[in-house]
């Protein structure tokens, strides 16, 4: 078992600045088992919330916060925002620091039921000092996306303790957009990321992550998700760029015609590691779940899908579907795929499928035949792969940008960076919320 006394140590240490959490340590020290990055790397944590100045427009342009509400901005684990950003909220919609919720609304914070229990998370329950919520009240829906933006940047490697607490009332509709970007690629930095997701009955809520970070940035992030009677959740994952990213899903469909509809893209190249671990439990009646994830993986990256549904004596009727695709663009490349199903009752439609293999040689052949060049066509062959992932993002613009960066990413330019003139967030300071 790995020694995780240095993390008990510093709670014990950080008390004053975390609160009492007496118990969320005494669950932590009855579960203590940690990947191995959490023990390979002495990072720091900003458990005295040290204000890090940081110039947002390094990280993102104006191109997709245009088609939304005023972004947010989480500096490492620090939750900063412009003033206008309530101003702009309808009444009924809280988008705030999750530090300043436990003091002004403490009642939304209600504990999260079921979902993942690992090391991880009891982790993120003992050390988080900052995060987000959104809470949106019963019957209000949102005309526009809300965007976070989280963003790595410190003097010194740096672990972040991110948690995110979001629950959509009965009959309300809400969209997030979140960014994880990196800004230097020098410093080494591990996420350690917790998101609860609550959606009452006939609630909607879109989830749409891009990830581009940088090759010395570990992310492992842990969501978990309850669906309410004829509620409905739609998330599409993006891992543009990555050092070791891992990623593990688990959704439970509690109500009657609950449903969700779980889509992912990997691109990954040198010696990148990428990887979802999904969950769908279906306890309901007439549930539906569909999951879509495609990877590419070149060079010597390594990536894995890990995907499960699990049907219940009481789900019948369920409809559940799960499809993984991958495409090897260099023989050193590595791909792994693990599909289940678990089937408890009859009168269900489930299936699953996995497929890895390479590029098509006669639709290169031909392409190349039509004159265009074997590189480009090659990018056009990854590119159309890919492209069926990317729309299954609802927000227009943000679809439209989603296929710009992949194609920037395939012609090996990396992503672009626009002017942020008209952005509410420049250069920022976090401080206390």
């Amino acid at each position: 078992m790995p020694d995780v006394s240095q993390y008990l140590d510093l709670y014990n240490e950080a008390k004053s600045y975390l609160g009492d959490r007496t118990e969320a340590y005494r669950r932590f020290e009855q579960m203590p088992l940690l990947d191995d990055v959490f023990m390979k790397t002495d990072y720091g944590i900003n458990v005295q919330r040290i204000p890090i100045e940081v110039d947002v427009a390094k990280s993102f342009g104006c191109d997709v916060p245009s088609v939304t509400a005023a972004p947010a901005v989480v500096v490492n684990d620090i939750f900063s925002a412009p003033k206008r950003l309530e101003e702009r909220l309808p009444k009924g919609v809280r988008f705030m620091s999750l530090r300043r919720a436990t003091k002004e609304c403490p009642e939304l914070l209600n504990r999260f039921e079921g979902g993942l229990d690992n090391g991880e998370t009891r982790l993120n329950d003992m050390l988080w000092s900052d995060g987000v919520l959104l809470y949106v009240e019963a019957g209000v829906k949102l005309s526009k996306p809300l965007q976070l933006v989280n963003i790595f940047s410190s003097p010194i490697d740096l672990m972040a303790i991110r948690r995110m607490i979001i629950h959509i009332g009965k009959d309300a509709e809400a969209q997030l957009l979140v960014c994880d970007h990196t800004q230097d690629s020098l410093r080494k930095y591990l996420s350690a990321e917790s998101i609860q997701i609550t959606l009452e009955d006939n609630a909607r809520f879109g989830f749409d992550i891009i990830e581009e970070s940088s090759a010395n940035t570990i992310r492992r992030t842990s969501l978990s998700a309850n669906v309410g009677v004829d509620a409905q959740l739609e998330c599409t994952a993006a891992t543009l760029s990555c050092g070791d990213s891992k990623v593990r899903v688990h959704v439970d469909l509690t109500g009657s015609g609950a449903c969700v509809r779980l889509n992912g893209l990997v691109i990954a190249d040198k010696e990148q590691k990428a990887s979802y671990a999904i969950c769908v439990n279906h306890h309901a009646e007439h549930t539906e779940s569909n999951q879509l994830f495609k990877f590419v993986a070149d060079e010597l990256s390594s990536c894995s899908f890990t995907g499960k549904i699990v049907v219940g004596e009481k789900a019948r009727f369920t409809e559940a579907y799960q499809t993984n695709r991958n495409l090897l663009v260099s023989d050193n490349a590595k791909m792994h795929s693990e599909p289940a199903l678990e089937i408890y009752c009859d009168e269900v439609k489930c299936s699953h499928g996995a497929t890895t293999g390479q590029l098509d040689q006669a639709a290169l052949f031909y392409m190349q035949q039509r004159g265009i060049p074997e590189e480009l066509a090659r990018r056009m062959l990854m590119e159309a792969f890919v492209g069926d992932v990317i729309d299954t993002v609802h927000v227009p613009g943000l679809r439209d940008r989603l296929h710009h960066l992949v194609e920037r990413r395939f012609s090996g330019l990396g992503s672009d960076v626009a002017s942020c003139a008209d952005c509410d967030l420049q250069k920022i300071t976090t401080q206390d919320a």
